[in-house]
């Protein structure tokens, strides 16, 4: 009877009724008119009424159905409107006073409701759910749950072919018979395995009303002003029955597996979320992804016959795909990595592997000496980027043991060699084994008493009840299925050994991800016990409390990227990497120009280390060479330099320099403009991204002007530079109306600060001019924009024309050293000597000089300007292909390896986008890149990498900032 009920309800086509009649019905019983829109349902027919009352659900389905059934639904909304946390629809009452009408329509008995409509949109087409919004979920499951906890009513005792309890025979029937059926072999094995796992639970999992269907296409959201996701309510209560609780989270984490992007795990924050507002029991966790699998089953067996039933439903064709989708992930991963994982995720672990009974495995080295050989991400057998090499662990514990006879590797250590440059994905770093590098002969015993297999690939495993020990580089005369008992020998090492313990009967990698690596450690502790070799890793720093110490330690107004931020310790080429052996394309270190952990500059610092370091007031050739250095590569006027630490500190003695040689003190700046934070410097910057308060805390004796932003300045376009000029005039008038001198004009070249604009055509021209006209002096900020940066000039203020008075510098001049420089005219510093002579303690030091030099003499060697010049015209010109592709970008700014991308809501008024920017740099670093906002509006990418990123690192950027902008941020 419960299969045939089963049955007869999973075969039910949609009622059969157009939008016509449906409008007939709506003002016949409701007296209600308006625009109909259908809304896609499998088996009831949904339309959305837009009338002068307000917008409504007109629910029609089959008379199949019992009333007593729907009569639940609208007691269950009627309890939530008090009880839950939530908004749920209401129940509109026909002209009659009733909740629901059963009405006759060519031949059908169809029951009709009424029901509000929700404000919103649900989120099945959005490709991508962030962790914030897939927690949502799992907090609405635990609300709804709590909500109907005591919830009891006579209709919701019914056979629903979606309650999980049913599941096995619907599946077993629809496998039966659907002919020609996808994945056939897949459908049958994971129904055995869920039936297997769910059976010894079923007696202890508590039962209660639940809703059935929390998914993405029935959980109604708003995006708020920071473009966060707000759940708005939840709708069709069509699913209601009485069943285990658990089924609820287990719709919900099927449905979440469509936005997964083919990872299981992540659904986690859903489950971690659920249990810490409704906690659950163990039974009920470890019955969770069986009842994920077997919704999953149900999902692609009912739709399959569905559509037969219905081929022109395109809704059910719509949803297919995702369905199979969602099977898929569901069936990618063992039963057991998915419960230890959910364990997991609410603090809840697999029972300790009792290895107090083995054997040794190695009897003839116990007590014997290993060289433990550190392959982590701050080894120091790795430099260079040798890590890259093919097989180098596999060399450096062959070198360890030809000195030391024996060599391990650690369980559990992530391996530097492991990480994968320029990818999405989270690379697997973390080892499930050791392997140990013997004596060929060496005898292996076995641990513990079991079965003896071979597999694929020289794999030789012992299998217990409970246990298997995995080894490869055994030589065995033994036969396959050969029973052993305990200290048996297995066979003797004819290879490097590799040794893996796991529980049960699986197929575990050699290596995992570091996401998946807890839920694997629980599958397969470390062999240590078997090897008598304490050979685990040692524990990480706990990344929150390290981060907790830096904040209780290190000035918080010295901000870190990112809430959570990774832990970087090793740098190579243009890539950061963690300690988890993750490497992070680095888009905006402009900074390391040469990369990092460049062995030029390893070598250089060390050399000149060991002979000397020393302030600059001591003789010594290196501050000589790299002067006549600098000085080669500025224009000719200039001869004097002045090395000091940093950006900030340049431009802080341009200023004095310009005051000292001027007599004045009133200084031009750039409004939008960041020079840097030493008073003077901080002064002139009026960025309001560094600083909220910098319009109203400028000190009188600075004049900020119109800022020639071409692109969403006062003033647009090429030609604008006459306009911009305005303001430079009615400043230098006013200065000269209230006769004080002027000190000069500060200025970046390119506008940096938004993105590395460039500015009009003949602007700089124009303002050197009036200033140099009432005896100020032109300061060309370079920090950022120069040192050829730009490609196709070597300084920025040379794509302007112009020749300034002073240059300030430093960002990359040092490849990650502390050090700056402003270069100028003899008669322009020697001013600076009536107020008495200037020091930096560590500016122009041996070290800092020697750098600065090696780090010129790489970028001539390694053709680094020629790169900013071919490859940041690739990267600008796929940058600029994105333009047509998505809305929410504006414009592309800059060149070389300095560019901006600009997002804004509408091209035409240039809204701002801000809140998408952040949460496009949160995404971007969630697929391997660190990229941050720059501009007054925080809604312009600053792409400013080392000058050594490749085209392949660019073309990986671009079409991850694609997916992201398709993502609908």
């Amino acid at each position: 009877m419960l299969l045939a009920t089963l049955i007869h309800r999973a075969s039910l086509p949609c009622p059969q009724v157009g939008p016509e009649q449906a409008a007939q019905l709506l003002e016949q019983h409701y007296g209600l008119t308006g625009r109909l829109q259908s809304l896609g349902s499998q088996q009831d027919l949904n339309y959305r009424i837009d009338s002068d009352r307000g917008r409504f659900v007109l629910k029609i389905c089959r008379g199949d159905y019992a009333a007593v059934e729907l009569q639940a639904q609208h007691a269950a909304l009627n309890r939530l409107q008090t009880r839950a946390q939530v908004r749920v629809p209401r129940v509109i009452k026909a002209l009659t006073g009733e909740e629901l009408l059963t009405v006759a329509v060519d031949g059908q008995t169809l029951h009709l409701r009424l029901l509000d409509y929700i404000d919103g949109q649900p989120l099945t087409h959005l490709p991508h759910l962030g962790r914030e919004v897939i927690a949502g979920f799992g907090e609405l499951c635990g609300r709804m749950s709590l909500a109907l906890a005591d919830f009891v009513h006579p209709g919701l005792d019914r056979t629903l072919q979606w309650d999980p309890r049913h599941a096995q025979e619907l599946i077993t029937h629809l496998l039966a018979t659907l002919e020609n059926l996808p994945h056939r072999a897949a459908l049958e094995h994971v129904a055995e395995q869920v039936s297997t796992r769910i059976r010894p639970l079923v007696d202890r999992l508590p039962c209660q009303a639940v809703h059935m269907d929390i998914t993405d296409d029935n959980v109604v959201w708003q995006r708020d002003a920071q473009r966060h996701w707000q759940i708005q309510g939840v709708i069709d209560f069509g699913d209601l029955v009485h069943t285990w609780r658990i089924a609820d989270l287990s719709v919900t984490c099927a449905a979440l597996l469509h936005h997964a992007e083919g990872d299981p795990f992540a659904i986690l924050p859903a489950i971690h979320a659920c249990h810490a507002i409704n906690p659950l029991q163990r039974e009920e966790l470890q019955a969770l992804w069986p009842l994920i699998v077997a919704r999953a089953a149900v999902l692609v067996l009912s739709s399959e016959q569905q559509q037969r039933l219905d081929p022109d439903n395109s809704y059910l064709l719509k949803n297919a795909e995702h369905e199979w989708e969602i099977f898929h992930v569901a069936t990618s991963v063992p039963f057991e990595l998915m419960e230890a994982a959910i364990l997991g995720s609410v603090g809840e672990a697999l029972p300790p592997v009792a290895s107090q009974d083995f054997a040794p495995l190695l009897p003839g080295l116990v007590g014997r000496e290993f060289a433990l050989i550190d392959l982590g991400v701050l080894s120091p057998h790795f430099e260079a980027g040798n890590w890259e090499l093919p097989g180098i662990d596999r060399r450096l514990l062959d070198e360890a043991a030809a000195v030391h006879g024996l060599a391990a590797s650690r369980y559990g250590q992530y391996r530097l060699s492991r990480t994968c440059p320029d990818s999405a994905s989270e690379p697997a770093t973390f080892p499930l084994h050791v392997e140990l590098h013997l004596p060929h002969g060496t005898l292996l015993e076995a641990p513990f008493a079991g079965v003896l297999r071979q597999g694929v690939d020289g794999l030789l495993s012992l299998h217990d009840a409970d246990l298997s020990v995995r080894l490869w580089g055994v030589k065995t005369s033994l036969k396959a299925d050969s029973e052993l008992v305990k200290g048996q020998i297995l066979g003797e090492v004819h290879a490097p050994l590799t040794v893996q313990l796991c529980r049960a009967d699986l197929e575990p990698p050699l290596f995992c991800t570091p996401s998946r690596a807890p839920a694997w450690q629980a599958l397969c502790p470390s062999p240590a016990a078997l090897l008598g070799l304490a050979c685990d890793a040692e524990p990480e720093l706990d990344p929150e409390a390290l981060l907790a110490r830096r904040d209780a330690s290190f000035a918080r107004s010295q901000k870190h990227y990112y809430v959570d931020p990774p832990r970087i310790e090793r740098g190579w080429r243009n890539h950061l990497i963690d300690m988890q052996g993750r490497s992070y394309l680095d888009m905006l270190n402009n900074v390391a120009v040469l990369g990092h952990g460049h062995p030029r500059m390893a070598a250089v610092a060390a050399r000149q280390w060991s002979l000397l370091n020393t302030n600059s007031r001591f003789h010594y050739a290196a501050i000589a060479e790299f002067s006549e250095r600098l000085l080669a590569l500025a224009p000719d006027a200039m001869d004097r330099v002045f090395l000091v630490n940093s950006g900030t500190e340049a431009n802080d003695l341009a200023i004095r320099l310009a005051w000292a040689y001027s007599g004045g003190k009133d200084m031009l700046s750039v409004l939008e403009a960041y020079h840097g934070w030493s008073v003077a410097a901080d002064a002139v910057s009026t960025s309001i991204a560094d600083n909220p308060q910098a319009l109203s805390s400028r000190p009188d004796w600075v004049h900020p002007v119109t800022a020639p932003n071409t692109y969403r300045g006062e003033f647009r376009g090429q030609d604008s530079a006459p306009d911009y000029v305005r303001s430079v005039e009615h400043n230098l008038a006013k200065i000269a109306a209230n006769q004080r001198q002027l000190a000069g004009f500060i200025c970046e070249p390119v506008y940096g600060n938004a993105g590395g604009i460039s500015l009009p055509p003949g602007y700089l021209q124009q303002v050197y001019a009036l200033v140099r006209a009432q005896g100020g002096v032109c300061i060309a900020d370079e920090v950022q924009v120069g040192y050829g940066r730009m490609g196709h000039f070597f300084w920025g203020f040379e794509e302007q024309g112009v020749v300034p008075d002073i240059i300030t510098m430093a960002k990359g001049m040092g490849n990650g050293q502390p050090l700056g420089a402003v270069i100028t005219r003899r008669e322009i510093a020697e001013a600076l000597e009536a107020e008495g002579y200037f020091f930096s303690s560590s500016g122009g030091s041996p070290v800092s000089c020697r750098i600065g030099m090696a780090v010129l003499d790489v970028m001539e060697e390694e053709n680094l300007w020629e790169n900013a010049q071919v490859v940041g015209g690739h990267f600008k010109a796929r940058l600029e292909e994105l333009i047509d592709r998505h809305p929410l970008v504006g414009a592309v700014h800059g060149s070389g390896f300095y560019l901006g991308l600009e997002l804004v809501r509408d091209r035409q008024t240039l809204e701002p986008a801000t809140e998408e920017t952040a949460r496009l740099c949160d995404r971007l670093r969630e697929l391997g890149i660190f990229m941050q906002p720059t501009g007054d509006y925080l809604n312009i990418l600053k792409i400013k990498p080392p000058m050594v990123t490749s085209k392949r690192s660019v073309d990986f950027f671009v079409d991850m900032l694609s997916k992201v902008l398709d993502e609908q941020l």
